[in-house]
C-alpha cells in the first residue's frame, strides 16, 4: 500500500496600517501580470519572464492556492487605506530544517516609499511559519532591496549567484540571514 502524507499550511493575513498583507486570489491575475510585465520588475527577480508569456501569471497565482503548496504567496494590499489592490508581493518559500526564504518584489510606482521594508518587517514580526531562521538574496546591482534587508535585521552571509529568467544568465547574489526569536 502506498500512503502519501500531504500537509496543510493555513495562511494568516498580516495587518499594518498602511496595508494587508493576504492570501493572493484568482481577481489578481489582472494586476500581476501587469506588474511583472515590466522589464524593470523581472529582471531584478530570479523566476519571473520577460516578455511575460500568456497565462504565466494565471498560472504563478494557481500555484499559490493549494493548502499542500510550499510557498506561501501575500498580495500587498492596500485597499485599508485607500490604496491599490496589489503594490507587490512578497513569499516565504518553505525550506528543510524550520527554515524558509523571503522573497519580494514591489510596483514601480510604490518604489522609494519604504513598501518593501515594511513589509518585509511586518512578515518577519508575524514569522507565520513559526520559522527559526529566514533567507533572503538579493542581485548585486539592486543594493535597494539589499537596504531592505538590512533594515529589517537580516544580516549579510556571503556572495552567490543565482540564475535568473529575464536576463537569461547567472547574476551575482548577495546571500542574508535573519535568525528568529
Amino acid at each position: 500500500m502506498n500512503v502519501e502524507t500531504v500537509t496543510i499550511f493555513e495562511q494568516p493575513f498580516v495587518e499594518t496600517e498602511r496595508f494587508r498583507l493576504r492570501p493572493l486570489k484568482q481577481s489578481d491575475v489582472g494586476l500581476i501580470e501587469y506588474y511583472t510585465s515590466d522589464k524593470r520588475v523581472a529582471t531584478m527577480t530570479t523566476s519571473i519572464p520577460h516578455p511575460l508569456p500568456p497565462g504565466a501569471a494565471q498560472a504563478f497565482v494557481d500555484r499559490s492556492l493549494p493548502p499542500e503548496r510550499d510557498e506561501d504567496v501575500w498580495a500587498i494590499d492596500g485597499t485599508a487605506a485607500d490604496g491599490p489592490e496589489i503594490m507587490g508581493l512578497i513569499s516565504l518559500a518553505r525550506m528543510d530544517r524550520n527554515q524558509s526564504e523571503v522573497g519580494y518584489w514591489v510596483a514601480p510606482p510604490f518604489w522609494n516609499t519604504g513598501l518593501a521594508s515594511e513589509a518585509v518587517r511586518a512578515l518577519v514580526e508575524a514569522n507565520p511559519l513559526g520559522n527559526e531562521t529566514m533567507f533572503a538574496s538579493v542581485f548585486q546591482d539592486n543594493p535597494a532591496s539589499a537596504r531592505v534587508l538590512t533594515h529589517c535585521g537580516f544580516e549579510y552571509i556571503g556572495d552567490a549567484e543565482s540564475f535568473s529568467v529575464a536576463r537569461n544568465t547567472m547574476v551575482k547574489t548577495w546571500t542574508y540571514l535573519k535568525r528568529m526569536g
